[in-house]
């Protein structure tokens, strides 16, 4: 009897196996026998689904995204939904910061590499669209949601890539202090009309 195939589940294990190969060898040594070797398949088994490094590196971003949304769909509506969709958008722990660490690799690719460019841009606007949903949810005035809007996202962004710079042993609550303050100040944002 032939076996069967779970094909999304071979694919989740390729492409963490691509995550793995990236982070710890970096682009160059992306290539489909590699990520091969590292899930455990033949590379012939990869070449259809993803028959270059560019499907590759684009699967790979493109998962980063599909499981930030899944973890923000997860949440619960609530008092504290904003809070935690910010810290899902932080390196918490080491689901996140592998996540992070492809974010960051494949961000900077992206630079150079136009068959990455538009996923870059789904990946950056995915984040910016969950930042003005916090920014809605925490009842700041419409005039204002850009603004803070952007300010949020840069903010998760720079926090974000201080965490990964950061020793994996240095703990995580200064982030979430930083997240709590930025909250609170969003939370005082001015009425449209204070804001001339």
């Amino acid at each position: 009897m032939p076996r069967v195939i779970d094909t999304d589940e071979r694919n989740r294990r390729v492409t963490e196996a691509a995550w793995r190969v990236l982070v710890r060898d970096g682009i160059p040594a992306l290539s489909v026998r590699k990520v091969a070797a590292e899930a455990g398949l033949p590379p012939s088994s990869l070449r259809y689904t993803f028959p270059t490094q560019a499907s590759l590196r684009i699967r790979a971003y493109e998962m980063v995204v599909e499981r930030l949304a899944e973890r923000v769909a997860a949440i619960a509506p609530g008092a504290d939904w904003a809070r935690a969709v910010l810290l899902e958008l932080l390196p918490m722990d080491e689901s996140r910061r592998l996540e992070m660490e492809i974010t960051v690799v494949l961000g900077t690719a992206a630079m150079a590499d136009g068959a990455l460019r538009a996923t870059h841009r789904t990946a950056h606007q995915a984040v910016r669209d969950l930042c003005e949903r916090v920014v809605r949810a925490v009842g700041v005035a419409p005039a204002a949601v850009r603004g803070e809007t952007e300010r949020l996202h840069a903010m998760v962004d720079g926090l974000a890539l201080h965490m990964i710079r950061q020793g994996e042993d240095e703990g995580t609550d200064w982030a979430v202090k930083v997240v709590d303050t930025h909250l609170a100040d969003l939370k005082r944002v001015p009425p449209p009309s204070a804001l001339g």
